[in-house]
């Protein structure tokens, strides 16, 4: 499979330069909804766009880099698909680890001169789609995101239902905020509205990483007090003075469990409070936590949580 240079290229998933490298870039379009992804692929001298406008099409070639999550995998097939001129080429990347044979085995019926590559740990698949070709299966993954009173989307995290570490933190906070407050990982808006619900909140910083989440968010949250940012939270610098942090933070790179992306929203939260600021947050009971929050913080303590899930609050941040 060879690309001529004069081919319009769209690619979905790609998280740095070197998974460019190779394809004509006259007329390519990248598309990147991850932060730190997105600020890489702009490092690496591309100028990537965080979501798929709905307007773009005509692709002659279109290329998906898998996700982990299905039902993000079949969304972003069907938005190449849909953007691809007829006869177009919808090209699939991924890793074994993250379901790629299955998902070729569910695709190579729907496509036309078809073919595939396998390596030892992952699969490209390639052919042209018919018209509407996923449909159902792009239908299916949206079905599957729908909580009473929110919006939420594919591939986002707790899509399908309030996460109970979430729930915890929020019976925690019972409108006990003030001031200026920030949800770093903010997701759909869930702990964010919960926030609100504190009359004294003047002003709610929704900080998320994830482009997709935080457009639902949008739609999730039409109080006037809400400031919406696109950021990684380990690297946000959008205020500062803050009375209040809250944050169920994530606590996986990639496939791997790694406390070390805990660790880093907890010290965005020590730099952004205000001398006397509070960080609320909610754990898994295994994450250790504790030194570095006692490290950070001049006062730390454990509130009632769950038998799964701790909640700690740590206040008066160490300069």
């Amino acid at each position: 499979m060879s690309l001529a240079p004069h081919m319009s290229v769209l690619v979905i998933g790609a998280t740095d330069g070197t998974m460019l490298s190779g394809l004509p870039t006259e007329r390519l379009v990248v598309v990147q909804g991850q932060r730190p992804d997105f600020d890489r692929l702009v490092a690496d001298g591309f100028a990537p766009k965080p979501a798929l406008d709905g307007d773009e099409a005509g692709f002659d070639v279109a290329v998906v880099i898998l996700p982990r999550a299905r039902a993000l995998a079949w969304h972003w097939i069907a938005q190449a698909t849909a953007a691809l001129a007829p006869g177009g080429l919808l090209v699939v990347d991924g890793a074994r680890t993250d379901g790629i044979d299955s998902l070729y085995r569910a695709c190579r019926g729907h496509l036309e001169d078809g073919d595939c590559l396998a390596k030892a740990h992952g699969r490209l698949f390639w052919g042209r789609p018919a018209v509407g070709a996923f449909a159902d299966q792009a239908k299916d993954a949206l079905s599957g995101a729908i909580i009473p009173d929110f919006q939420t989307g594919p591939g986002l995290f707790s899509a399908d239902h309030v996460d109970p570490g979430s729930a915890a933190l929020a019976a925690q906070l019972d409108g006990k905020l003030y001031g200026k407050v920030a949800d770093l990982g903010a997701g759909w808006g869930y702990l964010t509205a919960e926030i609100l619900k504190a009359p004294k909140v003047v002003t709610v910083h929704a900080v998320e990483a994830d482009h997709a989440a935080l457009e639902a968010a949008r739609l999730n949250l039409s109080d006037p007090r809400v400031k919406f940012d696109w950021a990684d939270a380990t690297r946000w610098q959008g205020a500062s003075g803050l009375d209040a942090v809250v944050m169920n933070p994530p606590f996986h790179i990639g496939r791997k469990p790694d406390p070390s992306l805990g660790r880093a929203f907890i010290a965005t939260a020590a730099r952004v409070l205000a001398p006397k600021g509070v960080l609320w947050m909610v754990a898994n009971r295994h994450l250790p936590y504790e030194p570095c929050l006692e490290s950070l913080f001049s006062e730390t303590e454990e509130r009632p949580g769950t038998a799964a899930f701790k909640i700690l609050r740590a206040s008066k941040p160490r300069r």
